[in-house]
């Protein structure tokens, strides 16, 4: 069966830089299985797996467009740096994660300044180009039960 829409494909994968420098990589776990069309992994390489069968292997490039696109400036915050716990090391690089009405968001500490830090809610692999090496494990068609709740179900959650 070939990768389609409405089919949980689980992959295993490997995701680089421009550089070569190993991102993520799902060795020595359970394969990435996602619902596809369904917009759960990114465009690009969802546009990519599509028609693949289980045993295929493949390097696929995805331009930062087709990931998580550029950067926005707009995304950038300053937030009074009271704000934040003191055992939080306010330097440029450090991740937080920043609690609201949603999800919590993962920030990049930009910019310290007095009394002001400048954090970055871009993803943080926006304006990359990526590349995944995967090999296609499984394709099956997804259930009721998943396509209605949006997920893949793997036995391990229940409703």
């Amino acid at each position: 069966m070939k990768a389609t829409n409405d089919c949980v494909v689980s992959i295993h994968y490997t995701l680089t830089d421009a550089a070569g420098e190993v991102i993520d990589t799902s060795d020595g776990q359970a394969p990435l299985a996602y619902l596809h069309g369904h917009d759960q992994i990114i465009p690009g390489l969802e546009n990519r797996l599509a028609g693949l069968e289980p045993g295929a292997t493949a390097t696929l490039a995805i331009p930062a467009a087709e990931a998580y696109g550029s950067p926005d400036p707009a995304l950038h915050v300053e937030v009074p740096s009271d704000q934040f716990s003191s055992d939080i090391e306010l330097t440029p690089g450090t991740q937080v994660i920043a609690e609201g009405d949603g999800e919590p968001a993962v920030l990049t500490i930009l910019e310290v300044r007095d009394r002001v830090v400048v954090l970055d809610a871009n993803h943080p692999l926006a304006g990359k180009d990526l590349t995944f090496d995967v090999e296609v494990i499984s394709v099956r068609r997804a259930t009721a039960a998943e396509l209605k709740h949006g997920h893949v179900h793997d036995g391990t959650h229940g409703h």
